[in-house]
């Protein structure tokens, strides 16, 4: 195949330094050698093995941008993009470590004890807790005000209860941050994060591993609290009704490193496809001998080159401490819908082949739907941008 890596033809940006690219070619090496190999059967599975996992975090790949002290390998946002891009450009897209790594993990770093980074993230950098983030509910997704979810303080122990769903890493993760009302009365403001150790707890139920078009290694589930009691000791945050405000903080992110799947996938749909249209032939000549297929492909190319711009625009930004939410959203909206606009143009060059679950490109069509509908659907982006004009 094509590498996906250099399909476009640009200079790597001045974040991507030697290290970073070191971690790409070491993260690629291990997610060709241990993770493609057996991923049809974590597909048929639907979910990747715990030791899958702690061989990740044997091999580096689990809280890359985690201080050292904290069993992390002391970078930055531009080694957890490497990691992403390699997860994208292998096509092992179901492999949950990105929430696990740039969403959970930096909650905890951010926002917990001394006591609570020393306790929690040495084990979320080796594998044996797999991070979740339980946001949305049956009756509240990208409207994290009206979460349903309730924790009540008595003495020094929260009582949880509440029910989550489409939850990742939802039948692996042993390290839940729960959104959860600490005073409902008081609407965002009384919003809290509290961490969930389900080893360690009574009362916690995974639902079902939910039945996905896509993404089917990637375990999703409903989660269920009935009178589960943590640790007053277990609250993000100094004091209670933080939790919007640490979730609108992290929110960026999140929307950058989707992004930043979506060109990672686009790459690869790309680099799959030029192989393809070079091989196959048609009435006596290779397809992309045809017009047709080179003013697509020279669309398509000249397309995800802007978005690779913007995207390494935004981790720079982001590096910097400058990524607003307004320009996260923007990356996270159009990524997404261009994301989905190049894999099914690639499809179509494949003709009926590309229907096919044995083509690369077939999964990548299932698999990059969702991606317009999590960490909040492309609609709300809109609204977050036009709040902007």
């Amino acid at each position: 195949m094509a590498d996906p890596a250099s399909v476009l033809g640009l200079p790597k940006p001045a974040w991507a330094g030697d290290d970073v690219a070191m971690l790409y070619d070491m993260a690629t090496k291990f997610l060709e050698a241990e993770i493609a190999p057996r991923y049809d059967e974590f597909e048929k599975n639907e979910i990747v093995d715990r030791a899958s996992w702690e061989k990740a975090g044997a091999n580096g790949l689990l809280c890359a941008s985690m201080p050292e002290e904290y069993g992390g390998s002391g970078g930055t946002y531009a080694h957890e993009s490497a990691i992403i891009e390699a997860i994208g450009h292998v096509g092992v897209d179901g492999f949950g470590i990105v929430l696990h790594n740039a969403i959970v993990a930096p909650y905890i770093l951010h926002y917990g004890s001394e006591e609570q980074k020393r306790k929690w993230l040495p084990r979320m950098a080796s594998g044996e807790l797999i991070g979740a983030i339980a946001m949305t509910e049956p009756g509240a997704g990208s409207d994290l005000q009206g979460v349903k979810t309730r924790a009540e303080k008595t003495g020094n122990q929260y009582t949880i209860n509440g029910s989550k769903t489409f939850i990742t890493n939802g039948q692996n993760a042993n390290l839940i941050v729960v959104v959860a009302k600490t005073d409902p009365a008081k609407g965002a403001k009384g919003t809290s994060l509290i961490v969930v150790e389900t080893d360690e707890v009574e009362g916690f139920e995974r639902g079902r591993n939910l039945d996905k078009i896509g993404l089917k290694a990637n375990d999703t589930s409903e989660l269920f609290f009935n009178d589960v009691k943590v640790p007053t000791a277990n609250l993000l945050g100094a004091e209670e009704g933080q939790g919007f405000i640490q979730l609108m903080e992290q929110l960026p992110q999140e929307r950058l490193l989707i992004g930043g799947q979506a060109i990672g996938m686009i790459e690869r749909a790309l680099a799959v496809t030029i192989d393809y249209v070079k091989e196959r032939k048609a009435f006596g000549k290779a397809i992309i001998d045809f017009q047709n297929t080179q003013f697509k492909l020279a669309e398509l190319k000249t397309e995800a080159t802007v978005g690779r711009v913007f995207y390494n625009d935004c981790v720079a930004r982001h590096l910097d401490g400058g990524l607003d939410p307004v320009t996260a959203s923007m990356a996270k909206g159009w990524l997404t819908d261009l994301q989905c606009k190049i894999v099914d143009e690639c499809l179509q060059l494949f003709g009926g082949y590309g229907y096919m679950n044995e083509y690369p490109i077939a999964r990548m069509y299932r698999d990059a739907r969702v991606q317009r509908i999590y960490g909040g659907t492309n609609e709300i982006m809109k609204l977050l941008i036009a709040r902007s004009l």
